[in-house]
């Protein structure tokens, strides 16, 4: 697969990758690697130059305009930023996705109230985001890419912005998801993820995928 936007800026170039269901993966590299370009296709917002997606065996490039919402449902994206909205509360932010897929309203408070308990933010769902930490927003965009009960996960560097103990709360969520089933694609910087989890790795340099390994600790030695 490439991804090419112009003569002198190629995203990703022979990129061939298979991820499994069910599987954790650690996806790292420096800063324009490719990293985001390759979530960009995943979830149907940009097309390979060249080179075909495949999404639980069904040829992304192949489906039509109408299709896209459809695949993004499988799909929940969690980024660095939060990007929550400000004028709702924890609970309206999480339930938002539910919203668009005009559940009924008692459906979406018992899923919402439900999410919260796991998420240990029972008692912070009328709570709006500048009334919330950094850890306690960043679980609630966790539990806005999970209300819908996506297939796959991908987070893209959401502990960037969050201190160390922070951040491993973060990723601890992030393998008990993972435990109940759902793949899960962490972007990340942070090496110490890497080391003590033993996920598989996969790394990007300059849009080419660096071998994959399911050996992260001396992969990460090279980082």
């Amino acid at each position: 697969m490439y991804k090419i936007y112009s003569e002198t800026s190629q995203a990703l170039s022979n990129v061939t990758l298979r991820i499994e269901k069910g599987e954790f993966v650690y996806l790292t590299g420096p800063s324009g690697a490719g990293k985001t370009t390759l979530f960009r296709l995943i979830t149907c917002y940009d097309q390979p130059t060249s080179g075909t997606i495949c999404f639980g065996g069904q040829d992304l490039s192949l489906i039509s305009a109408s299709q896209i919402p459809y695949v993004r449902r499988k799909v929940g994206v969690v980024f660095q930023d939060f990007r929550l909205l400000r004028n709702r509360t924890a609970a309206e932010n999480i339930g938002l996705p539910l919203e668009i897929l005009n559940l009924r309203r008692n459906e979406i408070t018992a899923r919402v109230t439900d999410l919260l308990d796991q998420l240990g933010l029972r008692y912070k769902g009328g709570y709006y985001p500048e009334q919330m930490s950094g850890g306690e927003q960043q679980r609630v965009a966790i539990g806005r890419a999970l209300i819908a009960k996506p297939e796959v996960l991908i987070a893209d560097e959401p502990t960037g912005n969050l201190d160390q103990g922070l951040s491993e709360e973060i990723i601890k969520l992030f393998d008990n998801i993972n435990a109940q089933g759902t793949t899960v694609v962490v972007a990340t910087h942070n090496q110490s993820f890497i080391t003590k989890r033993g996920r598989r790795l996969v790394r990007l340099d300059r849009g080419r995928l660096i071998e994959p390994t399911r050996d992260p600790v001396s992969a990460a030695r090279d980082l």
